[in-house]
């Protein structure tokens, strides 16, 4: 896993300047160096410059970056963010065609594929990846994103030159760019955050690469292509022969993610879906006659202090027990104290360039930290609850009769400690209820959906797009910040695909949550896993966190040169922390509620600080 950045310009000729321009590729490489911190390298051409900082996990000697290649009169050069899956089988079939490869690593493949095939390659590949590709013959950049957005890519164009980056931070190292704050960033920050419109880089002028697309940029031209989305079509399959489809799809996506060549591990945490990926990697690895290594994560005091409720009605520590038992792997228990989620609080700012999930992404960026220390490939259940739909909102009647975001629909939470001139001068109920409505009208239709059905595609459009984005987003950031890298295996497009267009009634046979997926993997986990009731990522209940976010909150407000001063009101920060926090309302998704509130308003102060944000109304 790596970070790639660069510079594409139709007018300059860069090379007429080259330890200037060298120079700035040096500085964003320096930028993005935690995700890659094995090795480095820059390319320069006339028109376009491109960098890499690279975390090194297949063909540790031959795979640098950026790497050029040439064939039948091309010559291409490629700065590659991620991990091709099926790069054996692309291999073999390129081979077959005369390609000659110099190198075992998934960025050469990408390269004969582009010179044997064109742009039209990205296709055939499965996996995560931002990938920018020099075209010299064409003299064209093109940048490409996986389907799912799970490598991230931003890019910002200033008049005829584009400047890209994996992380903000790298489009920030360019000359000249500084982060500027309008009325629709504020919006993004209030109105949606923790989330982000997808395709926004939040700071003015700044967009990303979507999903499934790419750009071409030529001759000053910039072309944005949509190569993938999912489609909606009728299912045609029984319930047995889609539980069998499912648990081959869940299995080979598993095992082909496994590929590497240092050892991986995984995150367990005792549900369904970390059970079911630790499983398959615990039996493959054991044919080999090797342990697989197993983390699991909880919070200091949690044993003493949790209360069981309806988003968490169990703790993991017993079901993560049994699945040590069960597939007898290596296993450390993590925990995170007080200290070190506060400290993480303001780190992972630095890691996501935006204010995030609190100390729900804190949290993670310090076990990732401490995975890092032993690891740096893992495989992770995420997504699953999105896909197989796990969250509350896929069931309530609520979700389906509001028109807004299920997770996030309560403004009036939002805006408790806000001003009330920014209230008044941000039209955050339009902002978001037009974000909402602009993804329910692009959800793909199916004519023979019943209005019912019809909604529940709407409901998985806004996760996938939205929600797990926003998780996704979560996961690259933590890890990468501390060289680890972190694999989604369940988000896979080809069970995104599959999934998509089963109906909710074999999706969730006779209620059961996730029941489909719980299905397809009968026979691989004990069934008391298998069936344990949905408990979402933990989080830490301990009293005296919540009790020091408000004393720092408060120190924040009595001091005059905080920038957060200006958007918040004094007394109603101050009635907040008098009144008794509710955890069960949470103000977005299950586990942001009033502590977390406090916290993200931390978080908002420090990169406001941090970035020297120019904030303009």
């Amino acid at each position: 896993m790596c970070g790639i950045a660069g510079f594409y310009s139709g007018r300059r000729n860069y090379t007429g300047e080259e330890s200037r321009w060298r120079t700035v590729l040096d500085e964003m490489n320096r930028a993005q160096k935690r995700r890659g911190p094995d090795e480095e390298g820059t390319c320069l051409y006339a028109h376009c410059g491109l960098a890499h900082v690279r975390l090194s996990i297949i063909d540790l000697d031959r795979g640098r970056q950026p790497m050029t290649r040439a064939a039948g009169g091309k010559r291409c050069t490629v700065s590659f963010n991620g991990e091709i899956y099926n790069m054996p089988e692309l291999r073999r079939e390129l081979e077959r065609e005369g390609a000659v490869f110099e190198s075992h690593s998934d960025t050469e493949v990408i390269l004969q594929g582009y010179l044997l095939h064109g742009k039209e390659y990205v296709e055939k590949l499965n996996g995560i990846f931002a990938i920018a590709l020099w075209d010299s013959c064409e003299d064209s950049l093109y940048l490409f994103r996986d389907r799912v957005g799970v490598k991230p890519l931003f890019y910002m164009i200033q008049e005829d030159t584009l400047i890209f980056a994996s992380e903000l931070k790298g489009i920030f190292a360019y000359p000249g760019v500084r982060p500027v704050l309008d009325r629709d960033g504020l919006c993004e920050i209030f109105a949606l955050g923790p989330a982000k419109t997808y395709g926004k880089g939040v700071f003015r002028g700044v967009y990303e690469v979507l999903p499934g697309h790419y750009l071409r940029c030529r001759d000053g031209v910039f072309r944005d292509v949509c190569y993938w989305k999912p489609q909606s079509a009728p299912h045609e399959d029984s319930f047995e022969e889609t539980v069998e489809k499912t648990a081959w799809l869940v299995e080979d996506s598993i095992r082909k993610q496994m590929l590497s060549d240092i050892p991986i591990c995984t995150f367990l945490s005792g549900g369904v879906d970390s059970s079911l990926v630790t499983a398959v990697c615990a039996e493959e690895l054991r044919k080999k006659g090797k342990e697989l290594n197993t983390f699991s994560f909880d919070f200091d005091g949690n044993g003493m202090y949790f209360k069981a409720n309806s988003f968490q009605p169990s703790q993991d520590r017993p079901w993560v027990d049994k699945m040590v038992e069960y597939c007898r792997t290596k296993h450390r228990y993590l925990e995170c104290g007080n200290d070190e989620l506060i400290e993480c609080l303001f780190k992972s700012v630095e890691a996501r360039d935006l204010p995030c999930m609190a100390d729900v992404e804190s949290s993670m960026l310090y076990f990732c930290s401490k995975v890092g220390g032993y690891h740096k490939v893992t495989l992770t259940g995420e997504c699953a609850d999105e896909i197989f739909g796990g969250y509350p909102w896929f069931h309530k009647k609520e979700a389906f009769e509001m028109h807004a975001f299920p997770w996030s629909y309560d403004m009036a939470a939002r805006q408790a400690l806000l001003s009330d001139d920014l209230i008044r001068s941000l039209p955050m109920e339009e902002y978001a209820r037009e974000a909402y409505e602009r993804t329910v009208s692009e959800t793909p239709r199916c004519e023979d959906d019943t209005p019912v059905e019809r909604r529940r595609r709407e409901i998985s459009y806004l996760n996938m797009k939205w929600f797990m984005a926003t998780l996704l987003d979560r996961m690259d950031r933590t890890s990468m910040y501390s060289g680890l890298e972190a694999r989604v295996p369940l988000a896979d497009h080809r069970i995104i695909e599959y999934v998509w267009n089963v109906p909710w009634e074999m999706k969730c046979p006779d209620g059961l949550v996730k029941g489909l997926l719980r299905n397809a993997g009968r026979g691989k986990l004990p069934d008391e896993v298998l069936f344990r009731r949905k408990s979402p990522y933990p989080k830490t209940y301990h009293p005296d966190y919540e009790k020091r976010l408000g004393r720092m909150l408060l120190e924040v407000m009595e001091d005059v040169k905080a920038p957060v001063r200006e958007l918040l009101d004094a007394e109603k920060v101050k009635h907040f922390l008098e009144t008794p926090s509710d955890y069960g309302r949470p103000w977005y998704g299950q586990l942001m509620a009033g502590p977390q509130m406090l916290a993200y308003m931390l978080q908002v102060n420090y990169w406001l600080e941090k970035y020297k944000i120019e904030i303009r109304l």
